[in-house]
């Protein structure tokens, strides 16, 4: 996708939103590669947010967490080769443990407070934290002292 900034709105009163630009592609890029395995759900109270990947059968060992340039991964790279019983078959599979990545792509003001893994479900920590200079204010309107000679 290749994003052409022709509209003069955007040269002349959108500075700075270069990055904004290069995040859109990158995900329009992992959208493109993405998978809904394993299955999560994100929620928001406030400021705080929690995302909820289903990881059953899987260990803390086993799942890799990063944040690298502003995408949270959460990959597990596939099960290990290990023989129990040379003498057993699997007769059926419904619990799927194939290798996965899955990206969140998180604003600049999100931060990671930690992770939790209970009963096969991992619980990422978030926080919206608004910096001082961004959160709502009121601007005083002054008026002028005196002019010279009117009262």
């Amino acid at each position: 996708m290749i994003l052409k900034l022709t509209d003069p709105f955007f040269t002349n009163r959108a500075l700075g939103f270069e990055p904004l630009f290069d995040r859109l592609q990158r995900i329009s890029d992992s959208t493109e590669r993405s998978t809904n395995y394993p299955p999560y759900n994100i929620h928001r109270d406030g400021n705080d947010i929690t995302i909820e990947v289903a990881v059953a059968g899987l260990s803390k060992e086993d799942l890799i967490i990063e944040l690298v340039d502003g995408t949270l991964s959460v990959s597990y790279e596939g099960p290990r080769s290990e023989v129990v019983n040379d003498n057993s078959e699997i007769v059926y599979q419904g619990i799927a443990q194939r290798a996965f990545k899955q990206q969140f792509t998180l604003a600049e003001n999100i931060t990671v407070n930690g992770a939790d893994l209970v009963n096969g479900l991992l619980t990422i920590n978030l926080e919206k934290i608004i910096p001082d200079e961004k959160k709502p204010r009121t601007i005083e309107i002054k008026t002028p002292k005196k002019i010279l000679g009117k009262k």
